[in-house]
């Protein structure tokens, strides 16, 4: 198999050659793709047709792997001293004047540490992205340093990772791997990753996966016991490294990478939440962070933009609010700037929305824009989807945040007065959801959908049925949707707040009552609620929590959180609650 429209050349290096690929301008700063374990350089091909545009992209198959020859004999043939060498090789060839941004997953971000720590690399690497695999000499330190202050948390550590690194063990065998491989494990591979790692069925993995696999097996047996035992001691990164950390990676932890800032003075951290195989299931965020730090390091930046609380997790991520104009809204479009998100600010109040994309972009946002729509409106959500498709792209976090206020009771409350709730507050939802959600489920790449529920939901009230009805739909529209797309890896998360001091009270209906009433209670309500002066701000960071570690549901407030466990616990309680008709 052959990348399209890559242009290939072999290189030799130490009685071996290697199968190299270019794409991409040679005139641009150039990308080295490496492939791990037990892949060939096609595991990058979705990666690197989306860098292509802006880099000339590299890829190459590691010594034995792919349509590269491999050494004669194996044993002794994989050494990182001898990789090392195949990767000068093949900067000489495709970039002899510059340096190269290197970039590794799995063995090959375990050889490009070694490649990023040598003398002789110096000055020819401009920077390093590493993605699940560790340097051997900083994880040799890492076992060492819990070895020798015993703590019952760095045991835990050390015999979690132990039980992550079962293959290690296996592959240590003598003809076992080999046998395995070659056998019944190669044929029944791709269907093991496309069920354990949700990696896409198609052209990869390639036909030599069993040579790969039994050929690779020697990087292990060359190398980890070795380094382990005696890691280096000078073992320091001399470019930028960024590190892509898998949240649900099944075969290292993430308590490797704790010391790492000992080794490596200039480094960003990102974490996404996918597994093991990432170049394949979310190659979009891939190439957009890695176009981030090559651009970044080229212009003479290597310090990550955005330095806030969950900056690793959504950095260049887009992400989509509605009712973004003002409250809730508005304090969520902030936090997710401040994290280096990039920003769509959408309000039925087209004014609102420009200064909240505006804001967003001085509070750190490195892109955002404002977005009309009325939420209620299909046609207007339709159109509203198709150019945010068309323009920004998919977006990794959509939070559907517009809502009313209505009071009254039942009887007061008109059809006309149930229609207009119900068409923001849950067919708005619903429309966010069914357009954006689809959008995200074909992308086959994760993503989370948000959804403000409130307290209401679970907390009844002789006066807000129409509200707490929509409420209560939103709520039970998010834990149905989170078990239906729980299989695609997008998150679904329903956040309860309870009295938040915004402006929904501004703009509140009380039906049921003339107009002197009305404005007499909206300003009653916007007291009560100024007292309370529970800031939008913490339900923005409880969205960003809720997102960063799919939250289920999620009540924000003391009162939200005492509510929704009456509810579970005592909902004689609620109930009794619910007949009192508070004063206004």
């Amino acid at each position: 198999m052959t990348l399209r429209g890559a242009r290939e050349r072999r290189v030799a290096t130490g009685g071996i050659e290697l199968c190299v690929a270019e794409l991409g301008d040679p005139q641009q700063p150039t990308v080295v793709l490496v492939h791990g374990y037990p892949d060939s350089k096609e595991v990058w091909s979705e990666v690197a047709v989306r860098l292509a545009d802006r880099f000339h992209v590299v890829l190459y198959d590691v010594r034995g792997h792919g349509r590269s020859t491999a050494p004669e004999p194996l044993r002794g043939g994989f050494t990182l001293a001898k990789l090392t060498d195949d990767f000068l090789a093949v900067i000489d060839a495709v970039s002899p004047e510059r340096p190269v941004h290197l970039v590794g997953h799995d063995w090959g971000s375990v050889q490009s540490w070694e490649f990023v720590t040598v003398g002789r690399t110096e000055g020819r690497i401009a920077s390093f992205t590493s993605m699940s695999g560790p340097s051997l000499d900083h994880f040799g330190h890492w076992i060492n340093a819990r070895l020798k202050r015993p703590t019952p948390r760095r045991v835990g550590q050390l015999l979690g990772q132990g039980a992550k690194s079962w293959y290690v063990y296996l592959l240590h065998t003598p003809a076992l791997p080999e046998l395995a491989w070659r056998g019944p494990l190669g044929k029944r591979w791709p269907k093991i990753l496309e069920r354990m790692e949700k990696v896409p069925g198609g052209d990869y993995p390639t036909a030599s996966l069993p040579s790969d696999a039994a050929h690779g097996a020697w990087l292990y047996r060359d190398n980890v016991r070795a380094r382990l035992r005696r890691p280096r001691p000078d073992a320091y990164a001399h470019a930028p490294v960024q590190l892509i950390t898998p949240q649900g990676d099944a075969f290292l932890s993430e308590r490797l990478y704790d010391d790492l800032e000992r080794w490596v003075p200039r480094l960003t951290r990102r974490t996404l939440p996918a597994k093991h195989w990432v170049p394949r299931t979310r190659p979009d965020q891939l190439a957009s962070w890695i176009e981030d730090f090559v651009t970044s390091v080229e212009g003479g930046r290597t310090e990550p933009a955005a330095t806030g609380h969950h900056a690793e997790r959504f950095g260049g991520q887009l992400v989509l609010i509605t009712g973004a104009g003002s409250g809730i809204g508005r304090a969520t479009a902030f936090a997710f700037a401040e994290a280096g998100a990039r920003v769509v600010a959408v309000d039925r109040d087209a004014e609102a929305a420009a200064r909240t994309a505006e804001l967003s972009r001085l509070i750190g946002a490195p892109e955002a824009w404002a977005e009309p729509a009325d939420v209620s409106d299909e046609q207007s959500m339709e159109k509203l989807a198709e150019k945010v498709h068309r323009a920004y792209g998919v977006p990794d976090v959509l939070v559907n945040n517009a809502g009313i206020g209505l009071s009254g009771s039942f009887f007061a409350t008109t059809t006309d007065d149930w229609r207009r709730v119900l068409d923001v507050n849950l067919w708005g939802v619903i429309h966010g959801c069914r357009l954006f959600g689809t959008r995200m489920a074909e992308r086959g790449q994760g993503g989370h959908i948000v959804n403000i529920a409130s307290a209401a939901a679970f907390q009844p009230s002789r006066v807000l049925p129409a509200y707490s009805t929509s409420k209560a739909a939103v709520l039970m529209l998010s834990e149905c949707l989170r078990a239906e797309l729980a299989g695609q890896g997008i998150g679904v998360s329903a956040i309860c707040p309870g009295i938040v001091n915004t402006n929904i009270t501004s703009t509140a209906r009380f039906a049921g009552v003339d107009e002197a009433e009305e404005r007499r209670r909206r300003k009653s309500s916007a007291r009560l609620y100024g007292l309370r002066n529970y800031p939008p701000e913490k339900v923005a960071e409880a969205i960003l929590d809720a997102v960063a570690h799919n939250r289920a549901v999620v009540p924000v407030t003391p009162e939200a959180r005492g509510a929704h466990l009456l509810s579970r616990f005592l909902p004689g309680a609620l109930r009794r609650l619910a007949r009192v008709e508070p004063k206004l």
